[in-house]
């Protein structure tokens, strides 16, 4: 029988990519081209790539390349990651997850700007959360914890009083930073310490509680 976590909060900030959405297939075609194309080995780009901004991942992938160039590309690779759908799907569990929330405080915190985020969510035919950071309202990618601190001030509560779902280093190190615990969703969540980890969305619950809050019920 599987073990349960139950786990209460006030709101709930969620990733996109990984997390709501399987896009690897996209993310895969395009920086493998991009890497193939700077002299890099694909497979080292694709370790770090996700949860991170485009720009950001250029960063650590080209340390001394100039920023403006960096984000002369990430404009491009959006474009191209926009208008290309093929093999998005949503994770097990997301359709389910997310009708439960729908008149529960929650916000979509991604690295994907609006554009790209309105693409992959209708492409797996999820409904887009009211609230939502994108990349175009921050100045800081994730790693650093500036999109959900925003996601959490939208929404009116104290980071201390959400929960944050992501699916990479990145993603929980930034909601680590903001204070908040984080529910780790796919493969490669489980290697970075989240306060619980589930291989898909299928094993959770959300049940509102009387006072306003909400526990999930974790299976796992």
């Amino acid at each position: 029988m599987p073990a349960t976590t139950v786990l209460t909060a006030r709101a709930l900030l969620l990733d996109m990519d990984g997390t709501l959405v399987n896009s690897d297939a996209v993310v895969e075609r395009v920086w493998r081209r991009w890497a193939e194309e700077h002299g890099l080995v694909p497979e080292e780009a694709l370790k770090i790539v996700h949860g991170r901004q485009g720009y950001a991942t250029m960063a650590v992938l080209l340390p001394e390349r100039p920023v403006e160039q960096n984000y002369a590309d990430n404009r491009t690779l959006l474009t191209e990651e926009t208008a290309d759908v093929e093999g998005v799907v949503a994770i097990p569990g997301a359709p389910a997850f997310l009708a439960a929330l729908a008149a529960l405080p929650h916000a979509l915190v991604t690295s994907a700007d609006e554009a790209l985020a309105q693409a992959r969510m209708a492409a797996a035919a999820l409904p887009m959360p009211d609230t939502r950071v994108t990349a175009e309202l921050v100045g800081a990618s994730k790693p650093d914890p500036e999109g959900f601190l925003k996601g959490a001030a939208e929404l009116g509560f104290a980071p201390a009083d959400c929960i944050v779902f992501e699916d990479s280093e990145a993603g929980i190190t930034a909601g680590r930073a903001a204070g908040m615990r984080v529910v780790g969703v796919g493969p490669r969540a489980g290697a970075h310490s989240p306060t619980a980890h589930v291989a898909d969305l299928t094993g959770i619950s959300v049940v509102p509680t009387a006072d306003g809050a909400l526990e999930l019920h974790i299976s796992h």
